[in-house]
């Protein structure tokens, strides 16, 4: 098979053809991975573009590329499967590698199926008898910083929503003295808030979309039904105006203004607390922060962790809560 020196697509701008390019290349490793499994229809669906786009690349690699590519009504495969390249690495090289994409899985902002897809692709290059000895190193990270259980929750979850598949948990509730209850759910998203990841998933036994902590998920298995993300599905519009992870009719967005000295006001501006965040610096370097927000019990608890640093301007009622709350927690010490 003569393979080409380069990849010509149509006059596009820079950034399309290296979106094309990547897309093409992806579409050839998933179709070597899982024959039959990528109609057009699902790869359309996929990668967010048309199915004409899609049988322009499934062309290209055919006809351009000269890969043996063949069809049926589950989906396309390779009549021969394509030599892929891969890189080598030396089992230090690799457990620095998964350590740190492990690691990186427990850290808030970091919120991406790619990384699941590259741990999973990271391993697949190794012999087998090896990735028994590559996860249990890995896997052994300090407790402190990460949990086992909790990775690999994630890391089958991501590639659930990665690769449109259901998946049947078994989820520990907060309430009801914490009964578990089987559940099949779609993943819709993975979000990291605090110390903990929360999975926002269609629950088919409500019919509804629901959130989940990951922690409280105590089995899970990938299952073979496909689904359909909702194009029309945005995790912030699913959360509300509502601070934190707390969801609910109860609390009713409102302005509320924050004034934090500089060194509190240096720490909270380089962070994105809510999709309503405004900051203002001023001249004598404290930091004004407004939201228009939901206040909820954990918005209170995170304005009390911040003490003297911060004033509450408004609202009236909220400044006079957490007033009253270090208050109370000055009377607790007065005995001692």
């Amino acid at each position: 098979m003569k393979t080409p020196t380069a990849l010509r697509f149509p006059s596009h701008s820079r950034d399309d053809e290296t979106r094309r390019t990547s897309r093409v290349l992806e579409i050839i490793q998933m179709i070597a991975i899982a024959p039959r499994r990528w109609s057009r229809k699902r790869l359309s669906e996929h990668y967010e573009v048309s199915e004409r786009m899609i049988q322009k690349d499934l062309k290209l690699i055919k006809y351009k590329l000269g890969l043996r590519l063949s069809h049926s009504r589950e989906g396309y495969e390779f009549e021969r499967t394509p030599h892929l390249p891969t890189t080598a690495y030396s089992f230090a090289e690799a457990l620095a590698l998964l350590t740190a994409a492990r690691s990186a899985q427990t850290l808030p902002g970091v919120n991406s199926a790619e990384l699941a897809a590259a741990i999973a692709r990271l391993e697949s290059i190794f012999p087998l008898e090896i990735l028994p000895l590559l996860r249990e190193a890995t896997e052994q990270l300090p407790r402190r910083a990460v949990k086992v259980h909790r990775q690999t929750m994630l890391a089958l979850l991501h590639r659930a929503l990665a690769e449109r598949r259901r998946v049947q948990i078994l989820y520990a509730t907060a309430s009801r003295q914490g009964d578990v209850h089987p559940r099949v759910v779609e993943p819709y998203s993975l979000l990291p808030y605090g110390r903990s990841w929360y999975l926002i998933a269609f629950d088919h036994h409500r019919q509804t979309i629901l959130q989940f902590k990951i922690d409280r998920v105590q089995e899970a298995e990938i299952l073979d039904t496909v689904y359909t993300l909702p194009k029309d599905f945005d995790a912030d519009a699913y959360l509300g105006d509502t601070w934190g992870m707390m969801r609910g009719a109860d609390f009713k967005p409102e302005e509320v203004h924050l004034l934090f000295d500089a060194t509190a006001g240096q720490w909270v501006s380089e962070e994105n607390w809510h999709r309503s965040q405004e900051i203002e610096f001023l001249p004598d370097g404290q930091v004004r922060v407004r939201f228009f927000v939901g206040v909820t019990p954990e918005m209170v608890n995170w304005l009390l962790y911040y003490g003297e640093r911060v004033l509450v301007e408004k609202p009236d009622w909220l400044r006079k809560e957490v007033r009253e709350k270090h208050q109370r927690a000055v009377d607790n010490f007065q005995d001692i």
